[in-house]
């Protein structure tokens, strides 16, 4: 449930981006010149259709969150906590919006999964962790630090 919260977020961010970039030029055009220019208009529809996979690859491949992956205290790496790398971040991103509903039903995975990954999770390798950020008012979900265990003599245990 926790990263379909944060996919809804995200989802819900890039459709107001997306109709703001679609339509927000060609209409400051025609009040300020009047008409609007056929090349604005295609200029702003593919950079509308563009920003979803922009904002996914590039929030993956700096931070490997989301806006909505840190509303929810979520992280995409590989299983070794590396980041993605932009050509797996940027694939990932693609394959994710070209086959949404497919994606979707592929979150089920989490339910079958020791390690809760998706099947597009298995697909690239990657997976999602849990983090120390998230606006959860009750700290549920939020990985807290390891607790260091003594021994005798001071020694930590293992």
């Amino acid at each position: 449930m926790t990263r379909l919260t944060g996919l809804v977020t995200d989802a819900v961010l890039l459709t107001l981006a997306s109709l703001t970039i679609g339509s927000l030029p060609p209409a400051v055009w025609q009040q300020l010149v009047g008409g609007e220019p056929r090349w604005l208009d295609l200029l702003s529809a593919a950079v509308a259709a563009v920003c979803p996979w922009a904002y996914f690859a590039a929030c993956w491949t700096l931070t490997g969150t989301t806006i909505g992956g840190l509303l929810v205290g979520a992280r995409t790496c590989r299983p070794d906590g590396r980041p993605l790398g932009p050509v797996r971040a940027a694939v990932r991103a693609f394959v994710g919006l070209a086959v949404a509903p497919l994606w979707l039903v592929g979150m089920l995975g989490v339910l079958t999964d020791r390690r809760r990954r998706a099947w597009h999770d298995r697909l690239f390798g990657t997976v999602v962790r849990r983090t120390s950020v998230g606006l959860s008012p009750t700290g549920r979900g939020r990985s807290r630090p390891p607790v260091r265990r003594t021994g005798p003599a001071g020694r930590i245990a293992r």
